[in-house]
């Protein structure tokens, strides 16, 4: 009995991680087409017939091994980049494994907890997953790298349903095919037919997919225009990125690759996270740099810098985009408003700060100090005669500019677009994770906020990847990690707030249903159950 408990374990672990993008020598393996469908049934088939108890210890060290391999890449974050011992780096991915071993108790409990009620059908079991991946969205500021549903980046179906209950309901359907198979197979290893609501959920899964593919190949509201834009790929080593000796080349690359894109038409022009090395209110060389290249190329720059103010209280330091028009004015500063704990800033600092620091030194001496909130920005459109565009384009178009972390979350995506964006410029420093799975997966997880608000997205990363993302989350063009270069594309808006999904709109309406679910079908199966007969 132990043995195959084990078995259960490695077995989940292992598709869990395989489920996953991770490059091999020159090519990128994704499996997670296949194995996200697969993964969830081993934790399933592992609890079962557990009391709560053993099925939350059950959980949590699945999810633990599973997930320490997922973050193996939080070694290379700490140690080669954040100069922390080994020791440390060897700890930090476990360390974060363990926040989501916690869900992966709290399922192993929940569906003990349903067994006991007879109520743990597949439909319940794919709700209590998708209210656990929603909470850990949210729980303690979040954490949801590795959810389930961010496997499913490439299947075209679930991502078509995004646009309705976001990577939630990518999650549900995944959960709810895995527990019907598991279902399935047990059934017919002991010869007898399965339940009705088996039977129904593979109806409901089926139809999911039908639904998707059909949704997939309806065409979207008509672009009210388009614009040219560039996304720049520095590639500047996060070893020298703050290195004064290195300011003067890394400016220079910068420039030199937008002048390249200026070449090829570009209208707006995208520098990744903290591309400038220094900050825009202290130093008066470099904002007169972007400002002189602006009005040069013709073009609006939308680059990353260290924002600074000064208070009662000293100097406060922001993770910012700053906008200059083709004119050279700044338009804009946006604050990144949801911050990597422990990267950006320390939790509970007057406790944990005395023995810990935040890994990103050097773009702040202090925490970095979020923003209000994310807020859709007015951009100009440069005027250019004959430019392709479905209809006049407005002078003007509204823009979401999300900064890094903050792709990790929907609901926070979705508020640029809710505020008006009609198309999302992303920027990101990915050097961090060095040449691991990281990257791709980041880039998976982006993909998912074109799906849910139905809007391109154009991601610049320092050292990859940077893409293009069409608004039914499919990269439609994308760098290597590692070099240096830039894309260009002509990317559709629209402006009509009647194109906008219904995710966008309603938020999280389809993950607090199934947690809604899970509460009232366990509590009305209890009633059933001591019902006198």
């Amino acid at each position: 009995m132990i043995r195959a408990r084990i078995g259960w374990l490695v077995a989940y672990a292992s598709a869990t991680f395989l489920a996953f993008p991770h490059p091999v020598g020159d090519r990128v393996v994704d499996l997670g087409f296949a194995l996200a469908f697969v993964a969830p049934a081993f934790l399933i088939g592992g609890v079962r017939g557990l009391p709560p108890g053993a099925a939350a210890r059950f959980g949590f060290l699945a999810s633990l091994l599973a997930h320490s391999a997922v973050l193996h890449w939080i070694y290379v974050v700490t140690v080669v980049y954040g100069q922390a011992p080994p020791l440390v780096g060897v700890l930090a991915p476990v360390g974060l494994a363990v926040y989501i071993a916690v869900f992966g108790a709290a399922f192993g409990a929940g569906a003990a907890w349903l067994e006991r009620r007879g109520a743990a059908g597949p439909f319940a079991l794919a709700a209590l997953w998708t209210t656990l991946d929603w909470l850990r969205h949210h729980f303690l500021s979040g954490f949801p790298w590795g959810v389930i549903g961010y496997a499913q980046h490439d299947n075209p179906a679930l991502m078509a349903l995004a646009a309705f209950g976001g990577v939630y309901v990518l999650s549900f359907v995944t959960v709810l095919g895995s527990a019907v198979g598991i279902a399935l197979l047990r059934a017919a290893r002991a010869g007898r037919r399965p339940p009705r609501e088996v039977a129904f959920a593979t109806a409901v899964v089926t139809l999911a997919l039908a639904a998707g593919f059909a949704q997939g190949a309806r065409e979207g509201a008509p672009p009210t225009g388009s614009i040219r834009i560039a996304v720049v790929q520095g590639n500047i080593d996060q070893g020298v990125k703050w290195s004064e000796a290195f300011q003067e080349e890394t400016m220079a690359i910068y420039e030199g690759l937008s002048r390249q894109a200026g070449a090829q038409g570009a209208e707006l022009i995208l520098w990744p996270e903290t591309a400038v090395p220094a900050s825009l209110e202290t130093d008066a060389r470099f904002r007169t740099r972007l400002e002189d290249l602006a009005r040069e190329l013709d073009a609006v720059l939308v680059v990353g810098a260290v924002g600074i103010e000064h208070d009662q209280r000293g100097l406060r330091y922001y993770d910012s985009a700053y906008v200059f028009d083709t004119g050279g004015q700044r338009l804009h500063r946006y604050d990144k408003s949801h911050l990597v704990p422990f990267g950006e800033y320390v939790p509970f600092r007057d406790l944990l700060g005395l023995v810990i620091g935040a890994v990103a030194r050097g773009m702040a001496t202090d925490n970095v100090t979020p923003g209000e909130a994310p807020r859709a920005l007015a951009l100009p459109l440069p005027e250019r005669p004959g430019r392709s565009r479905a209809l006049e384009a407005p002078p003007v178009m509204l823009a979401g500019v999300p900064i890094c972390y903050e792709l990790l979350f929907p609901d926070l995506v979705r508020r640029f677009v809710a505020e008006g964006a009609e198309v999302l410029l992303a920027l990101t420093n990915d050097a961090w994770y060095g040449r691991t799975g990281a990257p791709y997966q980041f880039l998976a997880i982006t993909a998912l906020r074109s799906a849910e608000t139905r809007v391109w997205t154009a991601r610049a990363a320092n050292t990859g990847v940077s893409a293009f993302i069409d608004d039914r989350g499919r990269v439609r063009s994308q760098t290597r990690i590692f070099e240096r270069g830039f894309l260009v594309a002509d990317v559709p808006l629209r402006s009509d707030a009647a194109a906008r999904s219904f995710y966008v709109r309603h938020g999280d309406v389809f993950a607090w249903s199934c947690c809604a679910f899970v509460v009232a079908w366990g509590a009305l199966r209890r009633r059933q159950k001591e019902a006198p007969r």
